[in-house]
């Protein structure tokens, strides 16, 4: 019985300590697989988002802060059924954590159905996501790239709100390959919360730069170009 009960103490406090662990950003990326997104642009994506976590720069931006590491997941999305996390959360302190991460960004596949265009109903997974993660951090963010607007699913707007009030900062990727005014569409309706941007790919043979810079910013915190 003794024995039993000590067995559940450690449990729960194993637990527990997990729940506490501190990191500097909660972080979710949201990558777009809606109809408008080919396979090749999946591809560039991906191979784009991989690529920035074998930068020293990121690595360097990861290890500044106050605890030396991060808490990042990943998910596909596209229409309002189709929200898929493709890699679960992974605490990242240094570059063999970002390589790690790397590695399985790369290797995911895509898992979604393509469909419409869901803006709100990704954000609204994501906040989930971060509100429910086993770590703490003093900024959640939440890192949605897209190449079109809102299409299907609650107003944008609407949900953008309710998750900027749960102290959760809403970061834009617009891709301009098919809609050329997409970044003020982000400015003036998705992103929200404390020292929220807009990262703007000309194309997406431009997106391994702008999730680099992008990235960059998220990480070490506002005031940084």
């Amino acid at each position: 019985m003794a024995l039993q009960i000590w067995l559940i103490v450690l449990i729960v406090t194993v637990v527990d300590a997990k729940a506490q662990e501190r990191v500097d950003l909660k972080l979710v990326l949201a990558i777009d697989c809606s109809y408008s997104v080919d396979a090749t642009e999946f591809d560039l994506q991906i191979h784009g988002t991989a690529a920035a976590f074998t930068n020293p720069a990121i690595i360097g931006a990861i290890t500044s802060g106050k605890y030396g590491k991060i808490a990042i997941a990943v998910i596909q999305w596209s229409n309002t059924r189709n929200q898929i996390v493709t890699v679960p959360w992974a605490i990242i302190s240094g570059q063999i954590d970002a390589y790690k991460l790397a590695v399985a960004i790369k290797s995911q596949t895509r898992k979604t159905a393509e469909g419409a265009t869901s803006i709100s109903t990704a954000i609204d997974k994501a906040a989930n996501m971060l509100l429910s993660a086993p770590y703490q951090a003093d900024r959640m963010v939440i890192d949605i790239a897209a190449d079109g607007e809102n299409n299907a699913g609650e107003r944008v707007e609407r949900v953008r709100d309710k998750t900027v009030r749960l102290g959760i900062t809403i970061n834009g990727l617009s891709i301009l390959n098919e809609v050329g005014y997409l970044n003020y569409y982000f400015q003036n309706r998705v992103i929200g919360g404390e020292g929220a941007f807009v990262q703007i790919a000309n194309s997406y043979g431009d997106f391994g730069k702008a999730i680099r810079k992008k990235l960059l910013r998220e990480i070490l915190g506002n005031g940084v170009s």
